[in-house]
């Protein structure tokens, strides 16, 4: 039997999942990274497609393709790569790249959480920040390939709180990603308490928790000042924060200009691996 399989080549797992024609999951694994790996994310990747048989290949990655090339990757050593050909290659069979935040985006405009929505912006907080742009069913691109990455946008309105600005992997300091990505909220709570926890334990620290949604609420008006959407999904592992969906959009409107923000923020129908589940679907819209 032929599959639709979607890889999500996140930084910090590969999971990987099959779809039968009428679109049930038939199969679902997850395993680490190899951060830092190039060799080793390849055959990672490879040893999961091999587990599934055959079938349409679509991957969700943390960056963006450029002349057969990954650009904005977080997951740096897949820069300067030209991953599509490689995977081909090792695969035997073409393969479908798309930045995984529009997988997301697409996944959940379809079925999920932004279902009949006309605009539908998706949001990564996880290892990084990305977002993905679907309007009336379709993924938003743009001609640079960065449509939707509000993550390397400086954080809007920064106070002293938020200050000195932190360091970011593309070479820019006071990213959004460097406050809102899980990375980035460990950090934050170490810089002011001298606490070094991951991300699970952060969430829990009620004024580190405080910060992280009133710098998301800040972000997200920016975003919504541009695009206007009907509706917002979080995805990654911020996303399973339940406070964030009536905090955030409570503190938002001092930013949006408007009288009013009929924005929706949702949780992902599908989860928060609901990526991988755009990645498979991937042949099937164009």
């Amino acid at each position: 039997m032929s599959f639709r399989i979607g890889i999500d080549l996140g930084g910090t797992k590969i999971e990987a999942l099959a779809l039968d024609r009428a679109g049930r999951e038939v199969f679902r694994k997850r395993v680490a990274t190899p951060r830092g790996d190039y060799a080793g994310t390849i055959a990672a990747v490879k040893a999961l497609v091999s587990q599934i048989g055959e079938g349409s290949v679509g991957i969700g990655i943390p960056g963006a393709e450029s002349r057969g090339l990954i650009k904005n990757a977080n997951s740096t050593w897949l820069i300067g790569k030209p991953l599509a050909k490689d995977l081909e290659a090792a695969l035997g069979r073409p393969v479908r790249l798309e930045n995984d935040a529009n997988c997301f985006a697409l996944s959940e405009a379809s079925d999920g959480a932004g279902k009949g929505a006309a605009v539908v912006f998706g949001v990564i907080l996880g290892t990084g920040v990305g977002g993905g742009i679907v309007v009336d069913g379709k993924v938003i691109r743009g001609v640079n390939a960065i449509a939707g990455e509000w993550g390397h946008n400086p954080l809007p309105a920064p106070t002293a709180a938020d200050l000195p600005h932190p360091d970011c992997y593309c070479g820019r300091k006071g990213c959004i990603e460097t406050y809102l990505s899980g990375p980035g909220l460990s950090n934050d709570h170490e810089r002011v308490t001298g606490e070094r926890v991951a991300p699970e334990q952060a969430v829990l620290r009620e004024e580190t928790i405080r910060r992280y949604a009133e710098r998301l609420a800040r972000s997200l008006a920016g975003v919504i000042n541009v695009l206007d959407p009907d509706v917002i999904v979080l995805g990654g592992g911020m996303s399973n924060v339940s406070r964030l969906y009536t905090e955030v959009p409570r503190l938002w409107g001092r930013h949006v200009f408007s009288d009013r923000v009929a924005t929706q923020l949702l949780p992902p129908l599908h989860g928060d691996s609901s990526g991988v589940r755009g990645a498979a679907w991937l042949w099937d819209a164009n």
